[in-house]
């Protein structure tokens, strides 16, 4: 019910996932991201256990493989599960039950996995990974909804449309980016929309706010103030 995509960029280490389906609240329960570790997403017939147990086992150090292998192994449901993790090995495995809806199925990558069952048919993966893999020079943000809309444009969720979701973590304890559409006509539109309105305040303010290397951050509001102004006035440039 559901396609996804996870990423890891090579040289800063951010982990980013934008997920969409014809199903409620989907940025709730599919995807987790532990920062610089790696990454889960649990879809299909879900199960939400799966989230907390596979980033608990990447913050300790197990690879990709292993965390499918032991989320999977002593679930009774798995066949009717799927899911596809970034290990604390930097490597992406995937698992999708034989009795997921068709078609369903996953692609891994490099740096990148997609997932996704009760789809139109293969060709939403395969356009979802050729968006990703040509557009390398995008935004980030940018990037992965597009990804996810060269999907919906191959067909999606059969079923049609109503939640999708976005986030983006950096190497700090919070997130650079977290975007949610629980429930709309065109949840990628809508996603897109968000991503831009963040764009006119909310990423040029993220650089004061505290961080571990500078526990206070910046609390002077002149300063804030100017600050994104002149960051605003640089990218319009």
């Amino acid at each position: 019910m559901t396609w996804s995509i996870i990423h890891r960029e090579p040289d800063s280490g951010r982990i980013a996932i934008a997920v969409a389906t014809k199903f409620f609240a989907v940025g709730a329960r599919v995807p987790h991201v532990a920062p610089q570790r790696g990454a889960v997403c649990t879809q299909a017939l879900v199960n939400p256990l799966y989230g907390p147990h596979g980033l608990r086992l990447i913050r300790d150090g197990i690879g990709a493989t292993d965390v499918v292998r032991l989320l999977t192994a002593p679930d009774a449901g798995r066949e009717h599960r799927q899911l596809h993790v970034l290990g604390a090995d930097g490597r992406f495995a995937a698992h999708t039950g034989v009795e997921c809806v068709p078609w369903c199925g996953h692609w891994i990558g490099e740096d990148f996995s997609v997932a996704g069952n009760m789809l139109a048919g293969p060709q939403v993966i395969a356009e979802t990974v050729r968006f990703f893999r040509e557009n390398a020079s995008m935004p980030l943000a940018r990037r992965l909804i597009g990804a996810m809309k060269a999907g919906e444009r191959a067909g999606g969720d059969k079923r049609g449309k109503q939640s999708a979701a976005l986030v983006i973590w950096g190497d700090q304890d919070y997130s650079e980016l977290d975007l949610r559409v629980d429930d709309h006509v065109e949840p990628l539109l809508e996603l897109a929309r968000l991503e831009a309105v963040s764009r006119e305040r909310w990423t040029h303010f993220r650089a004061f706010l505290p961080t571990r290397e500078n526990p206070a951050g910046i609390f002077d509001r002149t300063a804030i103030d100017a600050g994104i102004e002149r960051s605003l006035a640089a990218e319009s440039r």
